[in-house]
């Protein structure tokens, strides 16, 4: 079983996760585009018993299209993100994939949003692709 380590950019912020992610996804929605400063998020769900967090964090709240709140937590010093959560999902958590610092993370399954994609962006064709 893998064990693997995300944090954030000044390393007070780390989230350690065992096992394969649930999901591994890319969302082209502009919230994640302003979130992440990039063209789309990219997040590996785990189910909450196999992560492990530690450092404090900062916790912001978005509301999303479908009234559904996320919360997500950064680091109080550099500001990245390390892990959220979405309040209809309690049992997992969501790590973005960069925080992992890991060029051989699984490739993503699901792309969502993709009416927001950027044109030049090409998920992986087997990903299940919504709208």
């Amino acid at each position: 079983m893998p064990t693997r380590l995300a944090s954030c950019s000044c390393g007070r912020l780390t989230a350690t996760v065992s096992g394969e992610p649930l999901r591994v996804s890319i969302c082209h929605c502009l919230a994640c585009q302003r979130r992440t400063g990039s063209v789309f998020g990219q997040q590996a769900r785990f189910r909450r018993e196999d992560v492990v967090l530690a450092g404090a964090s900062t916790e912001f709240v978005r509301v999303g299209d479908d009234g559904g709140r996320v919360r997500f937590h950064f680091c109080p010093a550099c500001g990245a993100t390390v892990w959220y959560v979405v309040d209809d999902m309690p049992e997992a958590v969501a790590i973005p994939v960069g925080a992992f610092a890991d060029p051989a993370f699984p490739p993503p399954t699901v792309s969502v949003y993709e009416e927001r994609k950027h044109g030049w962006v090409q998920p992986p064709p087997e990903a299940e692709h919504i709208p």
